[in-house]
């Protein structure tokens, strides 16, 4: 038993008007189409160091809180006004509150967190002992030198954002 549904397509070959298979033969009996030589693009592959920045720049600005500083807009850096003298002098830090921050802040933040990234990468490349045992060494101060740095002025932060949170 045949499927009349399955054994044809849209019907175009079980129609019986003679107009339609004149129409659906006789155009293209005629027409070629064109000897074109289009070359197909080439698409080459980025370089380490160029996926490597962009992974860094992209780490920056998601802990650095662009996100949060498009949606909210708070200002770039903040003021208080001194008791005794009465004048206004710039604040860097929204002290006592967490979830808030200025865009300054975050850059600055967000910088120390790279930092300490990179230093860790530094500290990596330090072990390859196909390198020079003086650029092992460069690698290797430098990448100490950035994680000590990225990690007391990251504490450092912390203290002076939540006062008295990290005191013994």
């Amino acid at each position: 038993m045949k499927n009349s549904a399955v054994d044809c397509d849209d019907g175009a070959d079980t129609s019986i008007d003679p107009f339609f298979h004149i129409l659906r033969i006789l155009p293209y009996s005629f027409l070629r189409p064109p000897r074109l030589r289009l070359k197909v693009p080439t698409l080459t592959l980025p370089s380490p160091m160029t996926v490597y920045t962009l992974i860094v720049l992209t780490y920056f600005m998601v802990v650095s809180g662009i996100v949060y500083d498009v949606i909210v807009e708070p200002p770039g850096i903040g003021s208080t006004q001194d008791r005794l003298t009465g004048s206004v002098r710039p604040v860097v830090f929204m002290t006592g509150r967490v979830n808030g921050q200025y865009i300054i802040e975050g850059l600055t933040s967000g910088f120390m967190f790279v930092l300490g990234g990179i230093g860790i990468v530094l500290l990596d490349l330090a072990l390859d002992h196909n390198r020079a045992k003086s650029i092992r060494i460069s690698f290797a101060s430098a990448g100490i030198s950035s994680v000590v740095i990225a990690y007391v002025m990251s504490m450092l932060f912390v203290r002076i954002k939540i006062p008295g949170y990290l005191r013994g």
